[in-house]
């Protein structure tokens, strides 16, 4: 069980929206309509702190977002994907970047704006080698080196 705490009693607390959904959707925890300039970004408080000490072993929490804002209005991550350590018990906020170049975007109090996911991490050690012990055909190749 994930321990979290709500700023205020208006913020709503997070749910799955069906049995298979991977994130829950966070709110824009705003009294007022918030607008944002082309091409600049806004930090939305949510209202919501989570307890990370309380996420099962070698998991962290990740902020990503919503598909249809994106695609529909132009309202993105200012940060692309937001990582939430487990040492951090500060309030969730979300970086809001307004993508179009000449128009408006408009927040609105409780609007669902991005997603929350608890995702496997994974801390390998690194060891420095001058050569690597494993060749693949690709190689170096990079961006469209397989055609």
């Amino acid at each position: 069980m994930i321990e979290i705490k709500r700023l205020n009693k208006q913020v709503n607390i997070p749910k799955y929206a069906t049995a298979d959904s991977a994130g829950v959707d966070l709110e824009a925890s705003f009294d007022v309509v918030v607008e944002v300039p082309p091409l600049r970004s806004v930090m939305v408080p949510t209202g919501l702190y989570i307890n990370m000490q309380t996420i099962p072993a070698n998991m962290m929490a990740m902020i990503v977002p919503r598909s249809g804002k994106g695609a529909k209005e132009g309202k993105v991550l200012g940060n692309l994907t937001g990582i939430i350590d487990k040492d951090y018990h500060g309030e969730l906020k979300i970086c809001i970047w307004n993508r179009n170049p000449d128009k408006y975007i408009t927040i609105e109090p409780s609007e669902r704006i991005a997603q929350l996911i608890f995702v496997p991490i994974m801390r390998p050690e690194f060891k420095e080698v001058e050569e690597f012990s494993h060749t693949t055909e690709r190689g170096a190749g990079g961006f469209g080196s397989t055609g």
